[in-house]
């Protein structure tokens, strides 16, 4: 009996996950990431915005399982809200990052997620090969602004 060779896709690397990036300059902090939603191999959503507000001027970006990692920012974010109202004052990042991890830890064997926590940034979400969706969320010390760019808006790296 003669041998099949195996179909060429089965020894393609596969290709799945999520890119979330922070980066910090002089003045800030910029959060970037995809906005596609995978399942094994399968793009379940093209344009989830990856970028969660924990606080007014706190934000996290957010990889894994999806509804893992929002329920982590959902957690954090009332968590935030109830702690300000208490003492009266804003939260620090440092209170919001301990937060995230702490819940990340105690459930390490049940969630599967990741999350960057940042402040007073610039967070952007751009997947250009989905059809180019942006979601800008500029942070300052007065206050948030949330934005959303359609793909054909959107500049690309070669535009003067």
């Amino acid at each position: 009996m003669l041998e099949e060779a195996a179909p060429e896709w089965l020894s393609e690397e596969v290709k799945t996950g999520t890119t979330i990036i922070g980066i910090e300059y002089d003045g800030g902090v910029v959060l970037g990431s995809d906005s596609r939603v995978s399942a094994g191999e399968t793009v379940v959503n093209r344009v989830m915005n990856k970028l969660s507000p924990l606080h007014d001027k706190i934000y996290c970006a957010l990889s894994g399982s999806a509804a893992d990692a929002q329920t982590i920012a959902e957690i954090v974010n009332y968590q935030l809200d109830v702690h300000s109202i208490e003492v009266g004052e804003d939260p620090q990042v440092r209170s919001a990052a301990t937060l995230v991890r702490n819940i990340s830890y105690k459930y390490r064997e049940e969630l599967s997620a990741h999350l960057i926590v940042a402040a007073l940034s610039l967070a952007m979400n751009r997947d250009g090969s989905s059809g180019g969706v942006a979601y800008i969320v500029t942070i300052d010390e007065h206050g948030t602004e949330e934005k959303v760019i359609l793909g054909n808006q959107l500049p690309t790296f070669f535009d003067q």
